[in-house]
């Protein structure tokens, strides 16, 4: 079960900008899985600013020990996604790469598209 168009406007900040501020990294989480979902909402909110640092931080080092068995390159590009949020240097990368999914999987970006779409 998916949240709701009035469920996700409250995860929304106060001025009604998406949670991560961007409308395409919004549109990335809402396609995850909704517990992961709504806890990466959690943590893009101005408020969670002093778990979201640890919590990238720690992805990066998991996604560095890709190698180990419990732990994924996955975490990597969510680590610095969540450190995107406090590091300008980030943030401008992490638009780079939103650029490039706009441009070469806009699917990934449809808000219709199934959310277990292996692509």
């Amino acid at each position: 079960m998916s949240a709701a168009p009035d469920e996700r406007a409250t995860r929304d900040g106060a001025s009604g900008q998406p949670v991560g501020g961007d409308p395409r990294f919004d549109a990335l989480v809402h396609r995850l899985p909704p517990r992961m979902a709504d806890s990466v909402s959690y943590l893009l909110r101005p408020s969670s600013r002093w778990v979201r640092i640890p919590s990238g931080a720690l992805l990066v080092v998991g996604g560095v020990l890709s190698f180990l068995p419990v732990l994924g390159v996955w975490m990597l590009p969510l680590g610095l996604a969540l450190l995107a949020e406090d590091v300008p240097a980030l943030r401008a990368s992490r638009s780079k790469v939103l650029d490039w999914v706009e441009r070469r999987k806009p699917h990934w970006l449809d808000p219709s598209a199934p959310k277990n779409d292996p692509s």
